[in-house]
């Protein structure tokens, strides 16, 4: 508990708005109603977190993970690599802090590899096939929930392993192969069949050899933009992908002393923290703008420079001469660009690493008619994910899009919906969302403070000493307490907070796990249970048929 006093604390409810009494005839009544969470809202992949996170609080855990593994069939992946914008977006931020949401889901999704928990397929099988062209998040989430909706899929991967970027560009200090490994093996036991080593050349052809009746692309960004810098006699210049993905198939390239990043990404971070566990002595980013530019997360950039790298804010390459890079510092102008000061510096450097963005290599495509493609190889899809040519859908990092494991998880299960309304000959119309339920419109009774359970980390003094895991998961209880920490915003948890507070006896319990009902012949819409219900699950309408104090009649 803080220092804030009692009074600051406590909320009772705010009875004087309803002061003209109920009267002899209802003019208003409550209705049950379910508002969206903002984690809900704030998820790329669409899970119902406020779902999950109350079976686990009553510590149905497999529950919780099948509910999970509706919208997500990788959570102990995701717990590790997610960037949790829910987080971002909980309303227990305006209390304490967020409730570790993302802690929780890495309990869940290990707790089921321990446990060896199966999903079963929740639909006959249709007789239709689809490929899917690449096995990372995007083309693996499209290949479990077509699975699950009863179709046949087979995956073409040109790499030697599944799991595209997830296993050859993440470091496994942050997602470890075993886990990752597991849930693909998961995926395959569903009945997906998987060609690894295969480059999909004619994708056309694919389809009509296959007898396939939809494609789904989903071959991701492994491209590395470079950027021309003069260069007298050019040392070691490496892309950042190829680097790590090198160094994930156990062929890391020899850095030197001293290595240089140019770049503000998460893969600028990945690349220099990957750079000082292979021994180099020196990891510096080279960024041309400020740290409140940077597109790398606050934590990542915090991580990393905990394990020594360092950061070279406001400066650009110029050049570059063996093991000399010359660059220019920066200043930012009124609207926050980087301007050259024509100040140059010398920095030296036995490699760089360029960690300046990744583009498509969409090149095999370009035959296909109908196909539109961006500057950067990208290929436009309409809202259904298909792209110009009929029957061939597209995701992931290949379209335009944010690029992040949880938005291509996102794209492929939005996919797998409008592939399966094609091939039924109709159209998915995704449902529309309920009203956003905001920290203001919680009816908290009262506020306690209950810190956040943070995840045991390795020391940053052991991580130089190889690429072990450095974030662990949360015990049973801890997550378990952290699930308790939700306020379950917007869904009734049936707390009885209703159901005691009414004066009239009018709310009737149905039962665990069914909510209550309203008694309409005792409600006199006193609006008492929606004062007292804390997470807004409860909503004053007009009564229908009854005009109000202003002589409005309202009907249903």
């Amino acid at each position: 508990m803080n220092d804030r006093k009692l009074d600051e604390l406590m909320h009772p409810p705010d009875l004087t708005q309803h002061a003209r009494g109920t009267g002899p005839i209802r003019t208003q009544r409550p209705l049950y109603v379910d508002l969206l969470p903002p984690c809900n809202n704030a998820c790329p992949a669409g899970e119902n977190i406020q779902g999950w996170l109350a079976l686990a609080q009553a510590g149905s855990y497999e529950k919780a993970w099948q509910v999970l593994m509706e919208d997500n069939p990788m959570p102990s992946v995701h717990g590790r690599v997610c960037y949790h914008p829910c987080e971002d977006h909980c309303n227990r931020n305006e209390v304490d802090s967020t409730v570790n949401i993302h802690a929780v889901e890495r309990f869940l999704g290990d707790l089921a590899l321990r446990e060896g928990w199966q999903i079963k397929k929740v639909a006959p099988p249709t007789g239709r096939r689809v490929l899917v062209v690449g096995a990372g998040p995007s083309g693996l989430s499209a290949a479990f929930h077509l699975s699950r909706l009863g179709h046949a899929v087979e995956i073409h991967e040109a790499g030697p392993l599944p799991g595209g970027m997830m296993h050859f560009g993440i470091p496994a200090y942050r997602m470890p192969r075993k886990e990752l490994e597991q849930e693909v093996e998961r995926i395959e036991a569903m009945g997906v069949m998987m060609l690894l080593n295969h480059r999909v050349q004619d994708v056309l052809a694919e389809k009509e050899t296959g007898g396939f009746d939809a494609v789904f692309l989903a071959i991701g960004s492994h491209l590395g933009k470079r950027t021309e810098i003069p260069a007298r006699d050019a040392g070691k210049i490496l892309d950042a992908v190829s680097f790590l993905r090198d160094t994930a198939t156990g062929q890391p390239p020899e850095l030197g002393r001293r290595v240089a990043i140019y770049g503000g990404g998460n893969t600028a971070m990945d690349s220099a923290r990957t750079a000082k566990r292979l021994g180099a002595e020196e990891a510096l980013i080279v960024y041309r703008r400020n740290p409140e530019q940077m597109p790398a997360h606050a934590f990542e950039v915090e991580e990393a420079i905990k394990e020594g790298v360092k950061i070279n804010w406001l400066r650009t390459i110029k050049a570059i001469d063996q093991t000399r890079l010359q660059v220019e510092v920066m200043t930012l102008d009124e609207e926050g660009r980087p301007q050259p000061t024509g100040e140059i510096e010398t920095l030296e450097a036995d490699s760089l690493i360029l960690a300046l963005g990744q583009k498509t290599d969409s090149a095999f495509l370009q035959s296909v008619p109908g196909i539109e493609f961006r500057p950067d190889g990208t290929v436009a899809v309409g809202s259904d994910f298909m792209t110009g040519y009929p029957g061939l859908f597209a995701g992931g990092d290949m379209v335009p899009s944010e690029r992040t494991v949880t938005a291509a998880v996102g794209h492929g299960k939005k996919a797998a919906r409008h592939i399966d309304a094609y091939l039924r000959g109709e159209q998915y119309v995704k449902p529309p969302k309920h009203d956003i339920i905001g920290f203001d419109g919680l009816h908290l009774g009262f506020l306690t403070d209950a810190e956040q359970r943070k995840q045991p980390s390795v020391d940053p003094e052991r991580r130089a000493y190889g690429f072990e895991e450095i974030a662990k998961g949360l015990s049973e209880t801890e997550a378990a307490y952290e699930s308790r920490r939700c306020f379950s915003c917007g869904n009734c948890f049936e707390c009885d907070g209703c159901y005691g507070a009414c004066p009239e006896d009018a709310i009737i319990k149905l039962g665990p796990g069914k909510r209550y009902r309203f008694d309409f012949n005792r409600c006199t819409g006193c609006a008492v249970c929606f004062e007292y219900c804390p997470c807004h699950a409860i909503e004053m309408i007009p009564e229908p048929g009854v005009a109000d104090a202003t002589g409005k009649d309202h009907h249903a």
